[in-house]
């Protein structure tokens, strides 16, 4: 059979378009294989009052919006400030999806400078002028806040009531 032409140029056009859609597959490919970063995880959570224990337990949490009754309702999801380029799980929604699930309360301001609460009361204890609640992850502080800080299964959250 003898190509006219019209028979090159369809090779041509059928041979780019194919290019082009095998140029995307690996794109497409990496993109689907790619893990949803903001996955429930399940973490222990301690809250360390002045006199002690206030809570510790397993909570299985993800990044999502936190609401308290002073600083109102914020994501929470890891995104907050750049700190991360897509939702994860954080120290701030573990307290949070613990204190519903265990029936205790927490709240503290927004700082939409930081996009982060700051956590100023937990079970009734107050940081106030001289204390705070730090937070931390597996022993270490966490460097950014806790709205900003991605927490991964089995870590260890604690928030602690610390004198200056």
């Amino acid at each position: 059979m003898r190509r006219t032409p019209a028979h090159r140029s369809r090779s041509v056009i059928t041979s780019v378009v194919l290019g082009l859609a095998l140029a995307g597959a690996p794109a497409v490919a990496e993109a689907a294989a790619k893990p949803d970063t903001n996955k429930a995880v399940k973490v222990g959570v301690t809250v360390q009052g002045p006199s002690g224990l206030l809570f510790k337990g397993k909570v299985k949490t993800k990044g999502h919006d936190v609401t308290t009754a002073t600083g109102g309702t914020h994501k929470c999801d890891g995104t907050n400030g750049g700190a991360n380029p897509s939702k994860v799980p954080t120290p701030t929604a573990a307290l949070d999806d613990a204190a519903h699930k265990k029936g205790f309360t927490w709240d503290g301001a927004w700082y939409s400078s930081f996009e982060d609460f700051s956590v100023d009361t937990i079970k009734n204890v107050s940081g106030g002028g001289s204390a705070y609640w730090s937070i931390s992850v597996n022993g270490t502080p966490t460097p950014v806040g806790g709205c900003q800080f991605k927490i991964k299964a089995g870590d260890e959250v604690a928030f602690t009531w610390t004198s200056f």
